[in-house]
């Protein structure tokens, strides 16, 4: 490489842990030099005679390195994780989507989807052409699994290790653009799922250029981001960075960040609360909303409360409680966490009060969980709430969906209880015709140890919850991976079109009876039968009634009018309502 004297200072690099960096760019080399910036801001390192336009290959040699490493904001990536980085101009997209005024959560429908499973390509440019089937199905929301950077062709994408890409097997930042604007297109708004609690096992050079991780406290998944240690300050800002870059940049409409329980941050305004305030700054500067929810299985309801009482200001977090109890209510399944969940009294509390633990003993924990949320601080809105989801689904150990194992009854009475209660709903991509493909755990990595290692661990996991590892599939098998992709054939055949014609149904009824989503905590009304095995809940002028039974039962629907039922022989007699077994009804007096 030749060597040039050290432009612009869009190659500007954090890097306090190295004594040199040289910037190589399409092979020639600029030697850099630090930044005078602010305290809690050293470590910056500049090239002023670099490349100031046009597509450049680069990397960074730290100290004395003789292979360059990637950018970590890198925007393309597209020889993959371990190769030089290409610059990328978001503003070089000429967006159309002007005429787009967004979505609120309340009152909308969230639609969970792996971009490598969703279609038979496997990317984004092909999501897009199914747009039209989810507008038509009555899909507010899109919410994509990440798609950020991650070693390999296929992967769940929590392992990613570059945040500020998009997988090139996807398409690149180019086809997503493309996606958000089509989505916006069709009248679908967008969020994106982001991982910041932890970053994946090959290709993250981070820890080479500064403090990013905490060395020795891990989480579940690695060694946890630094967000309040010795220069957390620029790593936080590299967070609030990227959560700009997909809000502001690519347009997207809403942020769900993984696992902020493992978020491990003891500063005095936790970077959750930072990140409330920044969708809510972009939300200002756009006039469009903003919706950032967090996956948490803390039942702390601080999360989804105002700034000004000490809140997080989030629009929403999941309710593990919720999917715990319909779980347990349609399958039997008492097993593990769903050990506290037997009765239709749990899910009775749940539809009420929205979780279970809400200071409650917790049998799985060992200990008291959770707390109550305050009707005057929230919105049952703000809880995400599914039967089904890509966690649930694809960490049980053959990663099979509740439709490999339950009747049509059984999953159209999960359908009912998810789209007619309270909370969010959220549909995982396939649920809504009862796919029989599993979704299961897949990787792809390149390095042998590395593959060999995750899938002796995956056995290994479910050998010691007594599972037969023959059982168990092999994460780094392509037919494991192939055997998760969607077989849209089926949605147009026997129960599987039924179910869809329910789902199109329920989504229906929810925009037209805005009472099964107004009202807040404490104004949902709840009776139920654990013995007869029925439960029947009333928001507003709509009731709800449910035979989670394998038996016949009759009900009171006394000057009712019956706006949708899950089973033909569903009918109003004598002033009362006839259910078939595992079947449900929606009532307006």
């Amino acid at each position: 490489m030749t060597l040039v004297n050290a432009g612009p200072e869009r190659f500007d690099v954090w890097a306090p842990d190295a004594s040199s960096v040289v910037l190589v760019a399409d092979g020639l080399q600029y030697p850099m030099r630090k930044k005078e910036t602010a305290p809690g801001s050293e470590g910056w390192w500049t090239a002023p005679d670099a490349p100031a336009d046009g597509d450049v290959d680069y990397g960074y040699l730290l100290d004395a390195d003789t292979r360059p490493v990637p950018d970590p904001r890198s925007r393309r990536l597209p020889a993959g994780v371990h190769e030089q980085s290409r610059t990328y101009d978001p503003a070089s997209y000429a967006w159309q989507d002007a005429g787009w005024r967004g979505k609120e959560l309340q009152g909308s429908v969230i639609y969970e989807l792996h971009v490598g499973t969703f279609t038979p390509e496997g990317t984004l440019d092909a999501a897009a052409g199914k747009l039209g089937y989810l507008m038509e199905l009555g899909i507010d929301f899109v919410e994509l699994l990440p798609v950020n950077g991650f070693n390999g062709t296929h992967n769940w994408g929590y392992d990613g290790v570059q945040w500020y890409t998009v997988h090139e097997g996807y398409g690149g930042p180019a086809a997503y653009q493309r996606f958000v604007d089509a989505a916006h297109a069709a009248g679908l708004g967008v969020i994106q799922d982001v991982v910041y609690n932890h970053l994946g096992p090959s290709g993250n050079y981070l820890p080479r250029f500064g403090p990013y991780l905490k060395q020795g406290d891990a989480n579940t998944w690695g060694d946890s981001v630094n967000l309040d240690g010795p220069g957390s300050d620029v790593v936080r800002e590299y967070i609030l960075d990227n959560a700009a870059l997909w809000l502001r940049d690519y347009h997207v409409d809403g942020l769900r960040l993984d696992a902020v329980h493992a978020l491990r941050d003891e500063r005095a305004v936790h970077i959750l609360e930072e990140l409330g305030a920044l969708g809510d700054a972009v939300s200002a500067e756009t006039g469009l909303p903003k919706t950032l929810i967090a996956e948490s299985d803390l039942n702390n309801p601080r999360l989804i409360y105002p700034r000004d009482v000490n809140g997080y200001g989030l629009a929403g977090q999941w309710s593990d409680d919720f999917h715990h109890a319909v779980h347990v209510s349609v399958s039997g399944e008492t097993t593990g966490y769903y050990s506290d969940f037997e009765s239709l009294g749990v899910l009775a509390k749940v539809l009420k009060d929205g979780f279970l633990h809400d200071g409650s003993y917790s049998s799985f924990r060992g200990r008291h969980h959770g707390r109550p949320i305050n009707a005057s601080l929230a919105h049952p809105a703000a809880l995400v709430v599914c039967n089904q989801n890509h966690d649930q689904i694809g960490n049980r150990a053959t990663g099979d969906r509740l439709s490999q194992s339950l009747s049509y009854g059984q999953l159209a009475v999960a359908a009912v209880l998810t789209l007619t209660g309270p909370f969010t709903p959220m549909l995982f991509m396939g649920e809504e015709y009862g796919a029989t493909t599993p979704w299961q755990f897949f990787t792809s990595h390149p390095e042998p140890e590395l593959g060999k290692a995750t899938a002796e661990g995956r056995i290994k996991e479910f050998e010691r919850m007594g599972w037969d590892p023959a059982v168990v599939p092999d994460p780094q098998d392509p037919e494991t991976f192939r055997r998760s992709k969607l077989d849209w054939s089926q949605a147009a055949t026997g129960d599987h079109a039924r179910l869809l014609e329910l789902y199109r149904s329920l989504t229906a009824l929810r925009r037209e009876h805005p009472d099964l989503a107004a009202g807040g905590f404490g104004e949902t009304e709840v009776s139920f039968d654990d013995d007869a095995g029925w439960l029947r809940f009333r928001r507003g002028s709509i009731e709800v009634l449910l035979n989670l039974s394998d038996s016949k039962v009759r009900l009171d629907g006394a000057a009712s009018t019956v706006l949708l039922a899950t089973d033909e022989g569903t009918g109003l007699a004598s002033g009362s309502l006839d259910l078939a077994p595992w079947s449900a009804a929606v009532l307006k007096p």
